[in-house]
């Protein structure tokens, strides 16, 4: 009997237990649920800010080389035997400094007969024309007196010409890169005789694409940077935009910038061209964190009557903060700018801020 009434005790004690469990595990759920339906609202708590219609600015970028702004090859303006050279690799001439010699002994004959000839002729001239004046001499003398002494004297200039020919002079101010002949060489008409650049100033030359180079014009500025010389800007401006492009929709453009004393500058270095463009034309921008998928496949999500609409858009340029749009959008939408993770289209939304 005694055993009896303790497993009535147990038993007891076990529905008591399961019982008080069973209390205990309906009000854990039913607190969850509660917190569950607390959570699960109608709509999402979204930050907005408006499309904005401004003037378009931007910066362009490009990478291009550097050329000399003058380069040419000295020929030689007569034919003959090279006497003298007078430059080294790499040595500065001025304009007009004579970089080499052909021989002049001919030319100099040349010269010295001619005008020998033209100083007679015009003792001859000016002494028929003292006689004419004095009617002693008739005009058919006078002109032909003055005939003689002009051909004398066309000859004579010519005849000083071909010898000033026989010193090779440079023909701009630079630096000679390219020595093409030796002492002794014979040389025709138009041969080369050496190279020469002028670094002074130097031109950038790029490749701009179809979509960038309607924004470029003859005198705008740019900025030039290289990795020769860390922290160091140059001044440029563009000089020379083409008006064709070639099979790839890329068209030509330089920029003049002027060789730094202090930094020079060589010709073949490659550099960084940055152009501020500052334009009239008015645009739509966005601001950057509104943007959903890639700048190709530009997304946006518009609140529009408590809801959050996705829309296709086409951007634009763009920098940091903000981003043009091209179509999908208009002045005044309101674009969602965070909260976007939680959102489907159509989503109900609740708008906590509007920047």
């Amino acid at each position: 009997m005694m055993i009896n009434m303790k497993k009535i005790i147990i038993l007891i004690v076990v529905l008591i237990a399961i019982v008080f469990v069973a209390i205990r595990l309906k009000g854990n759920r039913d607190r969850i649920v509660s917190q569950n339906q607390n959570l699960n609202v109608d709509f999402v708590t979204v930050s907005i800010a408006n499309v904005e219609k401004k003037a378009s600015s931007f910066i362009l970028n490009f990478t291009g080389t550097l050329y000399p702004y003058k380069e040419l090859d000295i020929p030689a303006e007569i034919p003959g035997k090279i006497t003298s050279l007078n430059y080294e690799l790499g040595q500065y001439f001025p304009k007009g400094g004579v970089i080499a010699t052909i021989d002049d002994k001919i030319k100099k004959l040349t010269y010295e007969s001619a005008k020998i000839d033209a100083d007679r002729l015009k003792k001859d001239f000016e002494r028929t024309g003292n006689l004419y004046k004095g009617e002693t001499s008739s005009e058919q003398e006078y002109e032909l007196a003055r005939s003689s002494y002009e051909t004398a004297k066309n000859k004579s200039d010519e005849a000083e010409k071909q010898l000033s020919y026989t010193k090779i002079t440079a023909p701009i101010a630079g630096t000679i890169t390219k020595k093409i002949v030796e002492v002794g060489k014979y040389v025709k008409e138009g041969d080369p005789v050496a190279s020469i650049v002028d670094v002074s100033r130097l031109k950038v030359k790029v490749n701009v694409s179809e979509s960038d180079v309607y924004y470029l014009h003859t005198g705008d500025r740019a900025k030039i940077t290289t990795d020769i010389y860390p922290g160091i800007t140059f001044e440029g401006k563009i000089n020379f935009v083409s008006p064709r492009g070639d099979d790839t929709h890329n068209y030509p453009v330089e920029i003049e910038i002027i060789n730094s004393t202090k930094n020079p500058l060589k010709a073949g270095t490659f550099v960084n061209v940055e152009v501020g463009i500052g334009s009239s034309r008015m645009a739509l921008y966005i601001p950057r964190e509104a943007l959903q998928g890639s700048i190709k496949d530009a997304k946006v999500y518009v609140a529009s009557n408590g809801k959050a609409l996705l829309k296709d858009i086409v951007i634009g340029r763009g920098g940091n903060e903000s981003l043009e749009v091209l179509s999908g959008l208009t002045e005044n939408d309101k674009v969602v700018v965070s909260g976007q993770v939680n959102l489907t289209n159509n989503s109900q939304i609740k708008i906590i801020k509007n920047n």
